[in-house]
């Protein structure tokens, strides 16, 4: 936390700001919850001003994030929801790296 003017600041940008979606410039401080590794591999499927849908995929522990709406869902495994995941990997999957489908973490595909 910083502090200007009297105020506290946050360095998440999405705290000091929470309108503000995923840019590019915003991957440098974006890493894996599971093994703290960067940068992430981004895949973007639909961009307009920010990146509205995507993916973002550690490429050490092949652990993969959906970026939905602008806002990458980047929890760690014990909170994600199977059900959903699958359905927003189902969605995309002529857009997700084949490795993510049949090997990404903590959910894949069943061929």
């Amino acid at each position: 936390m910083r502090t200007r003017h009297g105020q506290t600041l946050s360095c998440n940008p999405w705290v000091q700001d929470p309108r503000l979606g995923l840019k590019r410039r915003l991957l440098d401080i974006l890493a894996c919850p599971i093994d703290k590794h960067y940068p992430l591999e981004l895949h973007v499927f639909e961009e307009k001003e920010e990146i509205t849908e995507g993916l973002l995929v550690c490429t050490e522990c092949n652990r993969w994030y959906p970026i939905s709406d602008e806002i990458p869902q980047m929890l760690p495994d014990d909170l994600r929801e199977a059900k959903e995941d699958l359905e927003w990997l189902g969605k995309w999957k002529e857009r997700v790296p084949v490795r993510v489908l049949n090997d990404g973490k903590p959910f894949r595909l069943k061929s």
